[in-house]
């Protein structure tokens, strides 16, 4: 969990220098075998979304993290699988319609 904790780290600060909003991490580690951690947050527009997905790669990536998949490319959502720790980046209203947090409402919230 000590390695995820700083890919946390790493993507959160890429999220919140590009002002993403609403940025929650969720500790998935007891529910789920598919990661330790979700990070969530939103962009406002389709431009900010993808900088927000391109910052973290590009924060991650020089920390020595690899994306093992992305799915989508701008727009609504995009996930980010970096193993231990996944990144949602949303629009608004992507993020309100999968709801996310209600969706894994047994995981914890570490605050940041």
């Amino acid at each position: 969990m000590e390695q995820a904790m700083d890919m946390v780290r790493i993507a959160y600060n890429a999220l919140a220098d590009k002002k993403g909003e609403d940025i929650k991490v969720l500790d998935i580690s007891q529910i789920s075998v598919i990661a330790d951690c979700f990070i969530i947050a939103n962009g406002n527009s389709d431009s900010q979304v993808q900088a927000l997905v391109d910052n973290v790669d590009d924060k991650m990536q020089k920390a020595g993290y690899t994306l093992k998949q992305q799915e989508g490319k701008g727009g609504t959502w995009v996930l980010m699988d970096y193993g231990d720790v996944i990144v949602h980046v949303f629009d608004k209203e992507g993020r309100a319609f999968y709801n996310l947090e209600r969706v894994w409402g047994d995981g914890k919230e570490i605050t940041m």
